[in-house]
């Protein structure tokens, strides 16, 4: 399985932007479906944005889309997730996690691999 470490959480006030990554090791990163989760206090964990092995395709949760960016460069092994227009509702703790499968169902995929999380809160 690959390894997953995101980075670039933290403390931004409503409005503001952040962008995280996900830097993958340990396998061929580009064969690998990747997907951005969260999960709040309190709250399962819930799927915010996939992308494809090459990026061709992305897909958005409602409650993000317009708002976040998923992207991947996989010659530098590394998904990102810009953030805009943050409210404070996408306060969590935010994962990446990657599969061999379609970019939708990597959370149920029997190879998922997760990073640690990274928190990210925003302040009204």
């Amino acid at each position: 399985q690959v390894q997953l470490a995101e980075s670039g959480g933290g403390l931004v006030q409503a409005g503001g932007s952040l962008r995280l990554s996900c830097a993958a090791s340990g396998h061929t990163f580009s064969s690998y479906a990747m997907g951005w989760f969260r999960q709040a206090p309190g709250k399962e964990r819930e799927f915010v944005a996939g992308i494809s092995v090459i990026g061709g395709y992305a897909h958005y949760a409602d409650s993000v889309k317009g708002r976040f960016v998923i992207s991947r460069d996989n010659a530098k092994n590394t998904v990102y997730l810009q953030m805009n227009s943050l409210k404070p509702e996408d306060t969590a703790v935010y994962y990446c996690g990657g599969a061999h499968s379609h970019p939708l169902e990597i959370a149920v995929a029997r190879d998922v691999s997760w990073g640690q999380g990274t928190q990210v809160t925003v302040s009204s």
